[in-house]
């Protein structure tokens, strides 16, 4: 399972394009690290582009990109995540915990809006 420790912007501001975020975070029992640069937003379609520049998955992955991207109708939001990789070799697994951390993330954000909004 993987859980955020600390979460720091390292350069440029929250929330713009450009700015590099360094994450802290536990995944399969081991703490690891992960800077970030925000590389596209996208609000008319409501999608963000984080591409990993630095820390543990680079020992796994010569590129690797989360994107997030929410769809809105009407009160329900559908929001998908695409993780973009390419493997440094064949026998590096494919991120599936990663994919079930990005699902956890989501229902944690539904939880506190559900909480919030009651």
């Amino acid at each position: 399972l993987l859980t955020f420790k600390n979460c720091d912007l390292h350069d440029g501001e929250w929330g713009t394009v450009g700015s590099i975020i360094y994450f802290n975070y536990t995944h399969d029992g081991k703490e690891r690290v992960a800077k970030e640069i925000i590389e596209a937003i996208d609000e008319v379609n409501k999608s963000v582009t984080f591409k990993v520049i630095e820390g543990d998955l680079m020992e796994l992955y010569k590129t690797f990109k989360l994107i997030v991207h929410v769809d809105t109708s009407g009160e329900d939001n559908l929001v998908t995540w695409t993780l973009e990789y390419e493997k440094l070799n064949e026998d590096v697994p494919d991120p599936h915990t990663l994919m079930e951390f990005c699902l956890k993330v989501t229902k944690d954000i539904e939880s506190h809006h559900l909480t919030a909004n009651a």
